[in-house]
């Protein structure tokens, strides 16, 4: 038996709930971009890819006992 040919029962073992109505958008559709926006879109993700940002350093303290000493210093 072939590694595409499997004995696989395709019956759920519940009923699949029905599309949630949000996964379908009615109304009217969006302007499509113009080639000069699909563009500049593609610049700025191969731009975005390419760089990384530097995360800031993060302190071991929490929000509440960093704004109690910023409280205690005033």
């Amino acid at each position: 038996m072939s590694s595409t040919e499997r004995d696989v029962d395709h019956t759920l073992a519940y009923p699949e709930p029905p599309a949630s109505p949000l996964w379908h958008r009615r109304g009217p559709q969006g302007r499509p971009l113009t080639d000069a926006q699909r563009q500049r879109n593609r610049e700025l993700l191969v731009l975005a890819q390419r760089t990384t940002r530097p995360r800031s350093p993060r302190t071991t303290e929490t929000l509440a006992e960093a704004s109690q000493s910023g409280s205690q210093a005033a």
